[in-house]
Order: structure tokens, then C-alpha cells, then sequence
């Protein structure tokens, strides 16, 4: 007969463990046998938010080859189709965006490599600051948590300067052809979003000095978790940047924000999801606000996503164009792309907590 002073190994505390001190989330789990995350990975807060399963097909899907069509009536109704996306949604499905599916499929592969390489392979990169220019780490910036998330990344800035890992083989090179590409599809959609307000088309890029703005490659990856139920892959957040562009390997867990509900965002294959960030907010002066997100996770599958984050000049001060200010008044201070982002990076992520920050109580 069992003591009475016997713990099961379903009623032991779980133990307390700093992200700061684990290399790689993923060697970590794998290397666990036990059934209880770390006890400092207990991200969730609300075991019983609402997700509007039934919102799930309402999600706005913008096809980029309308938009870009010389017939001016096709053109004219995507451009609307758009801005009302941007307004009521900050988020759509972008198709026909012109990126084969070849690269695209590489490029996850290349991803899932990389993530499957030894940690001591991948200590080179370990993250030094949020302007290094390649970062690999575990949570978002344990320094400043509380709590962790249940996830490892790697994050390298694209552009204007090329960076990126020498390895697994191979990568460097399709990650380089797929952010040129995707940069060509970002100035697409500002194109149509600065005509979508009543703007030049060039208006946002060139307010933004998109030409030499930021790019940040952000591959994800979120192993299986024992307990998913207690933990989180990303918390509920906004993202930095005009727009950004993720694709996922089928897993799912991707959750967007829409009237106070959860939505589970599941991308077609070949398609993109395209989040729109806190630069963009600004400079639209709230009339197309950033998303909150967020990356939930499962029990039984690695989740890997690839995002591509396009932002402005980093010395770039950020407001809205001169035109959208003529009847209204600004929303946020106006600060520089760097400032912004540095202070994002080392704050504790929740919704929108950098751009409050900036906000103007007018």
C-alpha cells in the first residue's frame, strides 16, 4: 500500500525554471520526460476565452492580382475590398501573390532545419541585444518577464542590410530571394492602402521611407506542449512594423482579435496571412489599427512560422502624412522607427502596451 506522504507525478509542483537559462525551448521539451511544463511557463491568464468559431470564414481574403489589374473598375473595387479589410479586420488572406510555391515550401523546410540543428550549433547566435543583427533565443525577451512562452526563435534583419545564418545549407540563399519578393508584395498593398484613404499611391512609402526600411525575418517555432492548456506560445499582442507576412507548415494555432473574440486563423497553402502592425496604425492616425494576436499550442505537433516584418527607415520619425491631419488631430507622439522599436522589444509583451505608450490623450 502506497504512503499517504506519496506525490504522484500529476500533483508534483511543477519547477521553476528562467527561459534565460534554457537554449532551446525545443531541446528542452524533447529532452523532458516529464508531464509538467516549468511553472514559469504558465502564460495563460484566461483558461476560458471566447474563440467565434463561427467568424472563422468571415476573414477578409484580398487577391493581390485584382488589385494590381490595369482595368481601373477591377482595380478601384479591389482597393475598397482592401481598406475595408484594414479597417474592420486589420488582417487578411493574401492570394495570388505571385511568390511560387516551390520557394515558399523551401523556405519552411530550410526553417524547420535550422530549428532541428544542435544547440551548440545554433550558440552563435544566441540573442545579444534587439539590434543584433541575427538573434536566436527562447520566449520573447526573458529579462523583462514574468512569465515565459513556449517558444524558440530566430530573428534577423533582411534589409535594408542582408543578413542571415550560414547554415543548414542552402538557406541564406532562398531566404534572400524570398524577402525580395516579399518586400515587392509589401509595396504593393501600401500602394492600394494609401489610395484606399485618398492618398497618391506613394504616399506611405514615401512617409515611411519604406524604400530603406526595416526587414526582420522571424522563423518560429512552438514544440508540442504537454500542457497546452497552461501555456502560450506568443502572448496577446501587436506587432511592430507596417505589415508582415507569415506562413505556417499546417499546424495551426495562429488566433487574431476581432470584436472582442478569438478567430483561429487557418492560411490555405500558398497563401499568406498578413498582420498589420503598429507603424501602420500610426501613420493611418488609428484608421487601420494593428492587430492583437496571439499563438496558441497543441500537445502533439511542432508548429514552425515563417514572418517576414516590414517596417520603415529605423531613423525614420513616424506620423501620419500631412493629408490625413487637415480635420483631425494626431493620435500618437511621433517618434523614430528605432526608438520604437527598441522600447517594444524590451517591454513586457501585452496587446498593445508600446503603442499606448505613444498614444496622445487628446
Amino acid at each position: 500500500m502506497a504512503s499517504a506522504a506519496t506525490i504522484s507525478p500529476s500533483e508534483a509542483e511543477p519547477p521553476k525554471v528562467h527561459a534565460s537559462d534554457i537554449p532551446s525551448i525545443k531541446a528542452f521539451a524533447e529532452s523532458s520526460v516529464a508531464s509538467l511544463i516549468p511553472s514559469t511557463f504558465h502564460s495563460i491568464i484566461d483558461p476560458h476565452d471566447d474563440v467565434a468559431k463561427e467568424l472563422e470564414a468571415f476573414i477578409p481574403v484580398i487577391d493581390l492580382s485584382l488589385l494590381t489589374s490595369h482595368d481601373p473598375e477591377i482595380h478601384a473595387k479591389a482597393v475598397h475590398q482592401l481598406g475595408k479589410a484594414c479597417e474592420e479586420w486589420s488582417f487578411f488572406i493574401l492570394i495570388n501573390h505571385g511568390i511560387p510555391e516551390k520557394m515558399m515550401e523551401e523556405v519552411m523546410n530550410k526553417s524547420i532545419e535550422f530549428h532541428d540543428l544542435p544547440v551548440e550549433e545554433k550558440e552563435e547566435f544566441r540573442d545579444k541585444g534587439p539590434l543584433a543583427a541575427i538573434r536566436h533565443g527562447t520566449s520573447f525577451w526573458p529579462q523583462s518577464e514574468k512569465v515565459h512562452f513556449w517558444r524558440d526563435y530566430l530573428k534577423v534583419f533582411t534589409h535594408p542590410e542582408f543578413n542571415f545564418p550560414h547554415k543548414p545549407p542552402g538557406y541564406r540563399e532562398i531566404v534572400f530571394d524570398y524577402g525580395q519578393k516579399i518586400r515587392a508584395v509589401a509595396w504593393k498593398l501600401l500602394e492600394g492602402i494609401s489610395e484606399s484613404l485618398g492618398l497618391e499611391s506613394n504616399s506611405l512609402i514615401e512617409s515611411t521611407g519604406f524604400e530603406s526600411g526595416i526587414q526582420i525575418c522571424a522563423v518560429n517555432m512552438y514544440p508540442a506542449c504537454p500542457q497546452p492548456h497552461l501555456s502560450l506560445g506568443m502572448p496577446s499582442h501587436s506587432d511592430i512594423g507596417l505589415m508582415n507576412f507569415l506562413m505556417e507548415n499546417g499546424i495551426g494555432g495562429l488566433q487574431i482579435k476581432h470584436d472582442g473574440k478569438w478567430v483561429n486563423v487557418n492560411p490555405p497553402p500558398n497563401s499568406l496571412a498578413v498582420i498589420l502592425g503598429d507603424q501602420l496604425e500610426i501613420v493611418t492616425n488609428g484608421k487601420y489599427p494593428s492587430v492583437i494576436h496571439r499563438a496558441i499550442l497543441n500537445n502533439t505537433n511542432n508548429r514552425v512560422s515563417v514572418v517576414l516584418a516590414n517596417g520603415p527607415a529605423l531613423e525614420k520619425e513616424i506620423g501620419p502624412p500631412r493629408k490625413l491631419l487637415e480635420k483631425e488631430k494626431p493620435l500618437f507622439k511621433s517618434i523614430t522607427f528605432k526608438d520604437y522599436f527598441q522600447f517594444q522589444q524590451k517591454s513586457r509583451l501585452s496587446d498593445k502596451y508600446a503603442l499606448d505608450v505613444i498614444g496622445l490623450n487628446t
